[in-house]
C-alpha cells in the first residue's frame, strides 16, 4: 500500500532557468561564461563529432575554452567514475548534451563534484532534463535505482532546430513519457503519496496543473506535431509538444510523483530484448497497464489508446520485442511489484499477481486497438 505523506507541507522544485528556441546551441558560450572560462562537455556518442565541431566554432573567438568527452552509453557506476576523473582535472561548469542517460549521468557527476550544471537535450524524448533525478542502470542496461540530487540544473537549454531534426521516433517516445505524467500524478493525488522532492512532500496545486496541461497539449497538438515533423516543418504545434514533453512533464512527474507506468518500465528492463527500446516507449505500455490495473474510466482508456495508436506508441508487448508468455510476464511483474517501489504509490494494495494480470489485460487491450486501427 502507498505510503501517505506524514505532514501537510507542500514542496515544488525546478531548474533555475529554462530556455527553448531555434539556434540556441550556437549561443552556448554566452550561457557558460557566467560560471567561468573552462567548460567540460559530455556529449552523446552518435552526436559527438558533429556537435564538437559546432562547439569549436561557437567558442573560437571567445575567451572561454572547453573539453569535450564522448558519453560511454550507459548511466552506470563505471561511467560516473570515468567522467568524474576528467572533471576533477579542472572545469568551471559541466554541460550534458544528448539523451536521457547522458543527461542523468551529467547530473550525477555535477552533483558529486559540486559543479554548476547545464543540460542540453538533443531530442524531446524524455522529461529527464528538468528534474533533479537520475535513473541508474548496470553497465548492461538493467534498472538499479533512482537517485535524487541535492540541486537542479542551473539551465536547461533546448535548441528546437536540433530537436526537430532528431529521429521522429524520439519525439514520439517523449510523448509516451509525457502522456504518463498526468495519469500517474492522479494516482499519487488519490493515495496522497509523497512526491520526489527531497524526503518527499505533498504535491502543490501547481504541480497538478502542469501535469494536466502536459496531457492537454498532447491531446490537442500531438498528432499534428508528428505530421509536421514528418513533413520537415517546425511548427507551433511542434514547439508546444517539445515544451510538454520536456518542461511540463518534467516538472509534473518530479513534483507530483510516479506510479505504475514507470514501475512497469522498470520491470520491462529485466528482459534484455527491451533494451533497444526507448524509455518513453516502455513507459507507454506501462500506461496501458496502469489503466487496466486501476480499472480506469472507459472514456480515458479510449482517448489514451486511440492517441497511442495514432502517433505510433507501443501498446502491446509484441511492439517491445517481448513474447507474451508466462515466464516473461512473470519476470516483468516480479521486477515491477517486488524489486521496484514506484508502483506502490497507487492508491490500493498491490501484489505481484495483480501486476501479472494487469500486464496480460493491457496486452489484450492494446491488441484490440491495434487491430481496430488496421481495419
Amino acid at each position: 500500500m502507498a505510503t501517505t505523506v506524514q505532514s501537510t507541507t507542500r514542496a515544488f522544485a525546478c531548474p533555475l532557468k529554462y530556455i527553448q528556441g531555434p539556434g540556441e546551441f550556437d549561443r552556448l558560450e554566452s550561457y557558460t561564461n557566467v560560471f567561468g572560462s573552462h567548460v567540460l562537455f559530455v556529449i552523446d556518442g552518435f552526436l559527438y563529432e558533429d556537435l564538437k565541431a559546432r562547439l569549436g566554432k561557437a567558442y573560437a573567438s571567445t575567451s572561454s575554452t572547453f573539453t569535450a568527452l564522448k558519453f560511454g552509453g550507459e548511466c552506470c557506476a563505471e561511467e560516473f567514475q570515468r567522467l568524474a576523473t576528467q572533471a576533477r582535472s579542472g572545469c568551471d561548469v559541466l554541460v550534458g548534451i544528448g539523451g536521457g542517460k547522458t543527461m542523468d549521468t551529467a547530473k550525477i557527476v555535477a552533483n558529486e563534484l559540486d559543479l554548476p550544471l547545464i543540460i542540453v537535450p538533443s531530442s524531446a524524448s524524455t522529461d529527464a532534463p528538468t528534474s533533479a533525478m537520475s535513473v541508474v542502470y548496470t553497465k548492461d542496461g538493467v534498472y538499479v535505482k533512482n537517485v535524487r540530487h541535492k540541486r537542479h540544473a542551473s539551465l536547461v537549454l533546448l535548441d528546437t532546430e536540433i530537436i526537430a531534426k532528431a529521429p521522429i521516433r524520439f519525439f514520439v517516445a517523449g510523448m509516451g513519457d509525457a502522456l504518463a505524467t498526468y495519469i500517474e500524478s492522479m494516482a499519487n493525488e488519490r493515495s496522497d503519496s509523497p512526491n520526489l522532492i527531497g524526503k518527499g512532500y505533498r504535491r502543490t496545486k501547481a504541480s497538478m496543473a502542469l501535469s494536466k496541461l502536459s496531457y492537454e497539449i498532447l491531446m490537442a497538438d500531438g498528432i499534428n506535431a508528428k505530421m509536421a515533423l514528418e513533413a520537415g516543418a517546425r511548427t507551433e504545434a511542434v514547439e508546444n509538444v517539445i515544451e510538454a514533453n520536456t518542461l511540463l512533464s518534467g516538472l509534473g512527474f518530479e513534483n507530483a510523483g510516479l506510479s505504475c507506468a514507470h514501475g512497469i518500465h522498470s520491470g520491462l528492463t529485466a528482459l534484455p530484448e527491451t533494451h533497444k527500446y526507448l524509455h518513453g516507449e516502455k513507459v507507454a505500455f506501462g500506461i496501458v497497464c496502469q489503466l487496466v490495473l486501476e480499472n480506469g474510466p472507459d472514456h480515458l482508456i479510449d482517448e489514451v489508446l486511440r492517441f497511442m495508436v495514432a502517433v505510433g506508441l507501443p501498446c502491446t508487448l509484441e511492439e517491445l520485442g517481448v513474447e507474451a508468455n508466462e515466464a516473461n510476464v512473470r519476470t516483468i511483474a516480479h521486477q515491477t511489484a517486488v524489486e521496484n517501489k514506484l508502483i506502490q504509490s497507487e492508491p490500493f494494495l498491490i501484489g505481484e499477481e495483480q501486476v501479472y494480470n494487469a500486464i496480460l489485460g493491457a496486452n489484450a487491450l492494446g491488441q484490440k486497438y491495434r487491430a481496430a486501427a488496421r481495419r
